[in-house]
């Protein structure tokens, strides 16, 4: 009973901090510190120095500033626009039409791009004023993309996925295979939607642009050769074996600026905007990343994980009933917490309890991409939300809303990720075989 009301206290505690306005990562380590000095009898301040140089001086974890900074190269380029160009003409005859574009751009962003935020704003930058142009509904166009942009969580190259390897000390290559097959899953099934509304709204589907031949077609794809060249450099050397995922991401950035610079669009200015933003974002997840380590250590000491598995245990739950409570707790968790800090806080004190289920852990980290894809589009902290607001002026509810249908989607994903664990693992499996 004393250490759930010290859990609870610290609870309380912790989202009365982050309510203040502090930053989060300060203020798991305000947290933890409390902890540390008045439930421990260890040195507070030589676990956290050995805990923060510990958490931050991790060789995988170079990966990410790379990523987010590769990401920020083609969001300032003419790359992204080009993708439209290209992949227009080939969508115009489905049901749904253009909206598709949505769906596709993301897909092939999130390739390249490795942030939800980032695929968000770049896709949404580029379809949103020509779908409104051309007369699509303003809630179907925000919804899709709204959904479609969590995409950037789940194919990889991922951040979150990154994050998770070095926190559940899983390969990273490994969980980037296993994103693969779920991604395109995931992204066929918000096609399938708008093909459904489309066929369900006709009155409500603009009139198809003039018809291309297919040479014409073929001619205008040609704008995606520089980002499927990137997608192939990147992923092609992860899954290859020729480059570790550190070493791709280094990749990735040279062939970003390469083909940046060849597109006349990097300049000066651009090449320090991007990298000042990819330092600022890598350095607000830094922070969070050695704060949750160390309220992870403090937790640790107390012996919180160890009860709370005890706990579970004591429910002698199925594991599908354990997934469904885990993804209740991490919808709800998502609704106040970014999914980086939802992973960090949480993997240390559930690892022992879903390896007990018999989970996969590289199974389990697709899970968690799935379920933190959700907490992208939940209301009130849903970064997906902050970036359709900023460029729509609408209000978050309204965006939730209309994305509620895709949300409704990735549940289905997770569900059938559960019955059918090769959809994640067939392909780490095989290229490991």
């Amino acid at each position: 009973m004393v250490d759930v009301i010290i859990a609870f206290g610290l609870i309380v505690l912790l989202f009365a901090v982050l309510g203040s306005g502090l930053w989060i990562g300060l203020s798991l380590v305000g947290v933890a510190l409390v902890a540390m000095e008045f439930l421990t009898s260890r040195p507070a301040g030589d676990s956290m120095m050995l805990t923060i140089w510990g958490a931050s001086s991790s060789w995988t974890l170079t990966a990410l500033p790379l990523f987010l900074w590769m990401g920020e190269i083609l969001f300032r380029s003419k790359l992204s626009s080009s993708m439209f160009k290209g992949l227009a003409p080939w969508l115009d005859r489905l049901p749904g039409r253009l909206l598709h574009v949505n769906v596709v751009g993301c897909t092939i962003f999130a390739a390249i791009s490795g942030s939800s935020a980032a695929t968000c704003a770049t896709i949404g930058k580029i379809t949103l004023p020509e779908l409104k142009k051309r007369g699509y509904p303003e809630d179907i166009s925000v919804g899709t993309l709204a959904g479609a942009g969590t995409l950037g969580l789940l194919i990889p190259p991922s951040i979150i996925m990154i994050v998770y390897g070095v926190a559940a000390n899983v390969s990273i290559s490994k969980l980037f295979l296993a994103g693969v097959i779920p991604g395109l899953m995931l992204a066929a099934f918000f096609s399938g939607y708008i093909i459904v509304w489309a066929l369900l709204n006709k009155d409500k589907v603009p009139a198809p642009d003039a018809q291309l031949s297919f040479a014409q077609k073929l001619y205008a794809s040609r704008h995606l050769i520089p980002v499927v060249s990137l997608i192939v450099l990147v992923l092609g050397a992860i899954y290859s074996g020729i480059a570790t995922a550190t070493e791709s991401a280094a990749l990735g950035v040279a062939g970003a600026l390469l083909l940046a610079k060849i597109e006349g669009s990097l300049d000066w200015t651009r090449f320090k905007e991007g990298l000042i933003a990819a330092c600022r974002v890598y350095c607000m997840i830094g922070l969070i990343l050695v704060g949750a380590a160390f309220l992870t250590l403090a937790m640790g000491f107390i012996g919180l994980p160890r009860h709370l598995a005890e706990f579970i245990g004591a429910l002698h739950l199925s594991p599908f009933a354990l997934m469904l409570l885990l993804i209740v707790f991490f919808i709800i968790l998502g609704c106040f917490l970014d999914g980086i800090s939802m992973v960090v806080l949480t993997i240390a004190v559930l690892l022992p309890t879903v390896q007990a289920a018999g989970f996969d852990l590289v199974w389990f980290g697709i899970f968690i991409v799935l379920v933190v894809e959700m907490a992208q589009i939940t209301p009130p902290v849903g970064f997906n939300l902050f970036v359709l607001q900023g460029m729509t002026n609408r209000q978050i509810t309204w965006i939730a809303r209309t994305a509620l249908p895709l949300f409704v989607l990735m549940i289905v994903a997770v569900l059938c990720t559960y019955f059918v664990p090769d959809i994640a693992l067939w392909l780490p499996r095989r290229m490991e075989g």
